[in-house]
């Protein structure tokens, strides 16, 4: 498919599956390279994370576990500076290393709101892992993610797991809004 319709606007193909696969694979030796010997969390950001998650969680050698928050700070195509937590953190994280997965970051406003909860709570360490990343629409520096698949424009995207209003989660490439 080179285009897709998504609630009556036009996205256009912009990163394959194979470019996604080769990305997720670089992500996942670099973590096992600096994480060696240690045992960290992955905290994954749902809705959007889970596919990039589970591809990226099969490729991690370490001893490791994963558990899932959900924010909120997207209404549509807007991005808010209201975050919410629809579903919270249960793990004790006091001492752990935690690597916080996030499908996508543009202004780093979840991103900031949440980190400055799990340093509240005594984590050892944390990064920040994410398939997208487009640093130009970075708000808080301090959310720069270490662990980058794709760096992006300021573009709007759907597929592999972000989406318009719940759609287009399912496409297994990434596409940006024609404009």
């Amino acid at each position: 498919m080179c285009s897709v319709e998504v609630q009556g606007k036009i996205f256009e193909k912009y990163i394959t599956a194979q470019q996604i696969e080769d990305a997720v694979y670089k992500v996942a030796q670099q973590i096992n390279k600096d994480y060696a010997g240690k045992e960290p969390l992955f905290i994954v950001v749902l809705n959007g994370a889970f596919i990039y998650a589970a591809d990226l969680f099969r490729k991690i050698e370490l001893p490791s576990q994963v558990t899932f928050v959900r924010l909120q700070s997207y209404s549509g195509m807007e991005t808010s500076v209201n975050v919410r937590e629809m579903i919270g953190l249960y793990e004790d994280v006091e001492g752990r290393d935690v690597i916080v997965v996030e499908d996508i970051i543009d202004t780093g406003t979840s991103m900031k709101h949440f980190m400055e909860s799990l340093k509240a709570k005594g984590v050892r360490s944390i990064a920040l892992t994410t398939m997208l990343f487009k640093p130009d629409a970075l708000l808080y520096k301090e959310v720069t993610p270490k662990y980058i698949g794709i760096e992006i424009p300021k573009d709007f995207i759907v597929g592999y797991g972000m989406d318009l209003d719940g759609y287009a989660r399912n496409l297994d490439a990434i596409y940006v809004i024609k404009k």
